[in-house]
């Protein structure tokens, strides 16, 4: 028997819209290669609770989830960056998926929509580590940090601790944002406001 609960729900976060700031944790690991981080299992929910209860204690929304200084994910969401490379180029990043990176569906549908735009904008999915992010931002380099799942659909980050060290991202103007882009066209295409493949529209 397949159950479909349907029903309105407000947001993920109790903030709303609002950027979150996240704690890079260096001592826990969500998932292992060979684990079970590529799935949605209740085994890959519970060893994080207690990481999670220390991160709130110090005022952080979610845990930015490191495998070697690899950045893998965010709390419960895919992580995703907007940078310019250091020959300029604009890049949005995020982890691949190689067994310890859960497949969202908001992950792949921001992949593929962001691919169709025609922006001079490139989708990279690669290893990428928590030094390289930092060294973006100290050279002013990355534009927009955000996680992204079902329930938050785009969620912005505007900071994280790490090795107890505060590193901010700077505000973004929604006209200019891919976070507030990214959430209006996926809404648009829910709500069917917007015609798309990703949909069938009934009367």
């Amino acid at each position: 028997m397949l159950n479909v609960i349907c029903s309105p729900v407000g947001p993920y976060f109790k903030d709303g819209f609002k950027p979150i700031k996240l704690f890079a944790d260096d001592v826990h690991v969500r998932s292992w290669p060979g684990g079970s981080g590529a799935f949605k299992l209740a085994s890959n929910y519970a060893p994080t609770i207690h990481p999670q209860s220390l991160a709130a204690r110090k005022g952080y929304s979610q845990i930015l989830w490191l495998l070697d200084e690899k950045i893998t994910e965010v709390g419960s969401m895919n992580l995703f960056c907007l940078w310019r490379t250091k020959k300029g180029e604009l890049e949005l990043i995020t982890a691949p998926l190689e067994g310890v990176i859960l497949p969202g569906v908001t992950r792949g549908s921001i992949i593929e929509l962001v691919n169709a735009w025609s922006e001079p904008l490139r989708v990279v999915e690669r290893d990428w580590t928590i030094d390289e992010l930092i060294t973006a931002i100290e050279e002013e380099r990355a534009l927009e940090l955000f996680g992204a799942g079902t329930a938050a659909v785009v969620c912005p980050v505007s900071g994280f601790e790490y090795k107890n060290r505060v590193y901010d991202i700077p505000p973004v103007p929604e006209k200019s944002s891919i976070v507030a882009r990214l959430w209006n066209e996926m809404n648009s295409i829910y709500y069917g406001e917007t015609n798309s493949p990703w949909s069938v529209l009934v009367e």
